[in-house]
């Protein structure tokens, strides 16, 4: 009671022999959570404690299944031998699991990184440390904070994939509802506000680094960062009851050189999963993502994250990309090797936390042993990331002898039961195990021997932890037991059975045994802690693993899918040829996508007004004009003849959007949202994709603001190269009165009532919108298409029955005395009054963008009210 006080915000596992047990509310939890039998326990209440309890052998997975349900979990264990203890075994909480710190093997994280953070903020700066304890990645970066708004902040924790923040619990409030308006729902972590001291967080830094001034970290006077970062560092010493070895560096983020996706490109994108079904098939990781790695999986996974904007170190990747491509048969003998390589990222984590098992160190054995013949196989290569990596995969020769020559072939997982020393290894053990060799010998072949001499055919030598070894006989027999047989044990059916030489081989095995584990254990531990100087160079050489591992990902996806090199350089223009959407294509199979050409510059065609019915493919090609433009920047090759993509720094989409009645958000709120959003962040060097703005609102504002935003994007003070796809024909003039403006089609071809769509993209704007044969293809009812057409055709000739201007049609009953229209008319003059006032008062030429149009709803909503 006193330890489950102690942490109270956890679910306490207490050690009580082979068993962790959960008492009250723990149990009733875990007993619901783990589908686990309540039973109860005498406890000196007037009711008995209610508990439940998993086998100590198989704790992981309860754990991570807690932990994965968005609970805390303190592993408390026993402390001291209970044979030697007196009174209560000492016991003391040794891990603390969180939805962040959770680095069991078999969480299923193998790809992903296990992503925790910390958040410091004040007026001007908002500071964001994460770590990853399963690789020791730690890192540390700022930026401005918003006013009024933390959406830079939830938008950096969305994109990385935080698991689990870390936050003051004086800020607790605030950024809970930040997470809540973004409809994000992440393990939030409040604590004591003494963890963000200044004073408190600069000295844990100096203290872990081995540093007498942040100087050498580049953190002098930024407190925030110092915060951010010491808070982080003190969290996971807090949860991991040991210092966080595995972390041996701390890096500044620097994001000048990285392009800044948000949340609604990733997933408009689809760069990582799929929209509707949250699947990797169907997106652009399903595509590219053929890495042999655990590391590489997770490391293309931060690229697709964070493109590059500096066309160097672009096109430094795509050269490399080239080399592995134009050598097949090197590329597949690495890769060929690579299938051998084990997560060596997280062992080396495991290593420097002293987690690590036998096998742990087997398979960084088995994994070392193949880096020679990568080596060997990259030094035929001129490309500089190819050369680099080479130099950074060292010589681990000595390490890999070492663990050879001291570990079995397939040690067992445990390791105080021995079977993990090698023969040979140490002399003491070898001894030890000789001296019982005869014992055991002698014990194997007693059953045979016995049989023989009492002629009890069922009759069995046995062994268990609680009463060593015995000699079984069936109660039928009992009467042939020799007068040497000492009784041990009664059970139902059977009578068990010790004779004085037994117990004399038995007290000389068990306690040889005993001795040989426990030597076994310590030889082990200097084992892994002769592994520790290696950390450095392993953690070096798995990262240019993992680097490796994504060349030949895109170079053998360039080579099954006829992708070509695209220039990149740092000029405005996007020119694409032949271009095809990688995903879809794949989808829908080889050969039958119809490719287009893609050309854009900040001067004659930087923004791109696309016309044409739905499901004729527009949204398909802008996304692929922008997924095409994000794969060159992360260096992989593109799907297309040709391409030539001057460096965008951020690609922003706003394309559909889904109401969202709980958070009371609907689709027009939302589309208003992130349109701003991309007014406010869009640079000369951005690329924007624009779907249907305006949809989300009647037709005469909608068409408004769509005409106001293309006229804002094609200003030269403002201009973007955009693609905007619009069911608006009206905004085709645009192309004849602003300069840079173009409009482009989707072809399509009539035969009869039937419409084809041939996805082909043309110079011009579209003639027809086909809506009706859409709903026809979509199996809308035959009746009410024949009424849409002729409600249509009223429109198109201007002759609806709501236009008609006949007296007799206008002539309405009115219900209104003459008092109260005369009062409805005052009220009317009044409302007009204001309005006009209200106008009057904005000064457009003042205004950004985002003013005018939150003005303009404010109007809409005034007059629509009243």
């Amino acid at each position: 009671m006193a330890i489950k006080d102690e942490y109270r915000d956890t679910i306490l596992m207490y050690r009580l022999g082979d068993f962790y047990e959960m008492f009250f509310d723990d149990a009733l939890l875990a007993s619901r959570e783990l589908e686990l039998t309540l039973t109860g326990r005498n406890c000196g209440l007037e009711e008995r404690a209610p508990m439940c309890g998993v086998p100590h052998h198989s704790v992981d997975q309860y754990i991570v299944r807690l932990v994965s349900n968005g609970h805390k979990v303190a592993v408390c264990e026993q402390m001291e031998d209970p044979a030697e203890a007196k009174g209560i075994v000492k016991r003391e909480i040794t891990r603390i699991y969180t939805p962040g710190t959770l680095d069991i093997e078999g969480a299923g994280t193998g790809n992903e990184n296990v992503y925790i953070a910390s958040v410091c903020f004040s007026e001007e700066l908002t500071a964001l440390a994460v770590a990853d304890i399963t690789t020791g990645e730690f890192s540390v970066y700022e930026f401005d904070t918003e006013a009024g708004s933390h959406d830079r902040l939830m938008n950096e924790i969305s994109v990385l994939g935080i698991r689990e923040l870390v936050i003051s619990a004086d800020a607790a409030p605030v950024i809970e509802a930040s997470l809540s308006d973004h409809m994000m729902d992440i393990y939030l972590d409040p604590v004591d506000d003494s963890f963000y001291r200044y004073q408190a967080c600069r000295d844990v830094l100096m203290s872990h680094f081995g540093v007498t001034s942040l100087i050498p970290l580049d953190m002098e006077s930024r407190e925030e960062m110092v915060s951010a970062a010491g808070s982080l560092l003190m969290y996971l010493r807090e949860t991991q009851k040991s210092e966080p070895g595995q972390i041996r560096e701390i890096s500044i983020r620097q994001t000048d050189g990285l392009m800044h996706l948000d949340r609604a490109t990733m997933r408009n994108l689809e760069l990582l999963e799929t929209i509707y079904d949250h699947d990797i098939r169907g997106s652009l990781l399903g595509v590219i993502g053929k890495t042999r790695t655990a590391m590489g999986g997770r490391l293309l996974r931060a690229w697709l994250r964070e493109p590059l904007t500096d066309a160097g170190e672009i096109n430094t990747r795509l050269d490399a990309v080239e080399a592995l491509k134009n050598e097949p048969v090197i590329s597949n003998n690495i890769s060929n090797s690579l299938k051998y390589v084990y997560d060596f990222q997280r062992l080396t984590a495991r290593v420097a936390t002293g987690r690590a098992d036998a096998r742990d160190l087997t398979a960084l054995k088995k994994t070392i042993a193949q880096l020679p013949d990568i080596k060997e196989e990259l030094g035929s290569f001129d490309a500089a990331a190819l050369k680099d990596i080479n130099s950074s995969i060292g010589d681990f020769g000595a390490l890999y002898t070492m663990i050879d020559r001291a570990l079995t072939d397939d040690p067992p997982q445990t390791i105080t039961d021995g079977g993990i020393i090698r023969p040979g290894y140490s002399k003491e053990l070898d001894d030890l195990k000789e001296s019982i060799k005869d014992a055991k010998a002698w014990i194997a072949g007693l059953e045979a021997s016995e049989k023989e001499r009492t002629g009890i055919k069922t009759l069995k030598v046995g062994y268990n932890k609680v009463f060593g070894y015995y000699i079984d006989v069936s109660k039928g027999m009992t009467d042939k037991v020799p007068d040497d047989y000492i009784r041990k044990q009664t059970l139902v059916n059977n009578e068990r059975y010790i004779t004085p030489e037994l117990k004399e081989k038995e007290d000389l095995v068990l306690t040889a045994e005993a001795k040989i584990n426990k030597i076994e254990y310590e030889e082990f531990r200097k084992l892994r802690s002769a592994v520790e100087p290696y950390i450095p160079a392993l953690q070096a050489a798995s990262a240019a693993v993992a680097s490796l591992d994504v060349f030949i990902s895109f170079a053998k996806t360039a080579s099954d899918n006829n992708y070509v090199k695209p220039v990149v350089d740092s000029g405005d223009i996007i020119d694409i040829k032949s271009g095809r959407h990688p995903a879809v294509e794949q989808m829908i199979g080889a050969g039958m996508f119809v490719s287009n050409d893609t050309y854009m510059d900040m001067k004659d065609r930087s923004m791109l007004i696309i016309t044409g019915p739905n499901m004729s493919g527009k949204s398909t090609y802008m996304r692929q004009t922008a997924v095409i433009v994000l794969m060159a920047q992360i260096g992989c090759f593109v799907p297309a003849t040709a391409a030539h993509i001057g460096v965008v720094d951020r690609i922003f989409t706003r394309i559909g959007a889904s109401d969202n009645l709980s958070y009371g958000q609907s689709t027009f709120y939302i589309e208003m949202s992130e349109l701003a959003g991309i007014l406010r962040n869009a640079s000369s060097r951005s690329l924007v994709i624009l779907d249907e703005i305006g949809r989300g609102t009647s037709t005469f504002d909608g068409l408004s603001i769509a005409w106001a935003t293309a006229e804002y994007l094609a200003k030269p003070e403002h201009r973007v190269r955009t693609m905007f796809a619009t069911h608006y024909h009206e905004l085709t003039d645009l192309a004849s009165e602003c300069e840079g403006i173009c409009n482009l089609s989707v072809a399509a071809a009539e035969d009869g009532n039937d419409v084809v769509f041939l996805h082909n993209i043309l110079e011009g704007p579209a003639s027809k919108s086909y809506g009706i044969h859409v709903a026809r293809i979509a199996g809308i009812p035959e009746s009410i298409r024949n009424a849409a057409k002729h409600k249509l055709n009223e429109l198109e000739s201007g002759q609806s029955a709501h236009t008609h201007n006949s007296e007799e049609s206008s002539e309405q009953l009115s219900f209104m005395t003459d008092d109260m229209k005369k009062e409805a008319e005052n009220a009317d003059a009044e409302r007009y009054r204001k309005l006009s006032a209200k106008l009057s008062n904005m000064d457009i030429n003042r205004m950004t963008p985002v003013a005018a149009m939150v003005a303009l709803q404010e109007l809409i909503e005034e007059v629509n009210d009243n």
